[in-house]
């Protein structure tokens, strides 16, 4: 099946840059087609993700590669919902771009695809635990990724308030997800290895970035919009714990101490 995966890669690639680009034209039409593109090309992902899940009979959710096919997937989605509720066009091209990001990423550092489930993955939590993860991680991504052109428009002395009700929309969705996760995870570590929480390197990251943005949605409920660029701030320091919970763990000197390292 994964030899399969190049077309995937060439036929998402090319309907997000259609559409991503095509949402800023002054006729309806192509701005439908675009619509119509994008969601082709995350309806691809999709579909490939079903295939695999059948051809390796069990869902691709084990290797660091598999969950990125997943993050194409959940980009495309989040974009595309923001579109409707904001109609932000920017959000609509971002999705996309970061989806191509992920595929292609994915394409030229993919991981050995097999069957084999090691015993600790055997777990009715396997599952739930893992997608709502990704879910939260694409969520929250998206948000302080959002940030950055934040706190670029908020320099330029631009408006921000609309950024930043999209960035807080997204965060409360995402923080959600992230607290599930860690949830879900305790009960699955009980039911693997005996106990809730052993402060393993990944779950003490993951509790990290738990903390990492209550820190923004306290300063939120304290000061609402009346600083942004210290929430923008706040959300993009966030991020880094987040993609060091996410891949960074794994290189660092304790990770061979980890029973959650990505292996390929």
């Amino acid at each position: 099946m994964w030899h399969h995966f190049d077309i995937v890669t060439y036929l998402s690639v090319a309907l997000w840059l259609l559409g991503g680009s095509l949402i800023y034209s002054k006729n309806k039409a192509l701005r439908v087609a675009s619509i119509a593109a994008h969601l082709g090309a995350t309806l691809i992902v999709g579909g490939f993700i079903i295939a695999l899940w059948k051809n390796l009979e069990r869902p691709p959710l084990r290797t660091l590669a598999e969950t990125r096919i997943w993050y194409s997937l959940f980009m495309g989605l989040i974009g595309y919902a923001i579109y409707l509720l904001y109609r932000q066009k920017w959000m609509l091209s971002y999705s996309a771009v970061m989806g191509i990001v992920f595929i292609v990423l994915t394409y030229t550092h993919p991981d050995t695809m097999n069957k084999a489930l090691m015993p600790a993955l055997q777990s009715v939590w396997f599952i739930p635990h893992v997608i709502v993860y990704i879910f939260a991680y694409a969520m929250l991504g998206m948000a302080s990724l959002t940030a950055f052109y934040g706190i670029y428009r908020y320099k330029k002395g631009q408006e921000t308030s609309s950024i930043f009700a999209v960035i807080d929309q997204l965060i409360k969705v995402g923080y959600v997800f992230l607290t599930f996760g860690l949830l879900f995870g305790a009960l699955w570590a009980k039911e693997a290895w005996g106990h809730y929480w052993t402060w393993d390197p990944k779950e003490t990251w993951a509790f990290i970035t738990w903390l990492g943005y209550l820190v923004y949605l306290h300063h939120k409920y304290n000061h609402n919009e009346r600083k942004p660029l210290q929430s923008f701030v706040i959300v993009g320091i966030a991020f880094i714990l987040l993609l060091v919970c996410w891949f960074g763990v794994n290189y660092l000197p304790t990770a061979q101490m980890s029973v959650h390292t990505y292996s390929g």
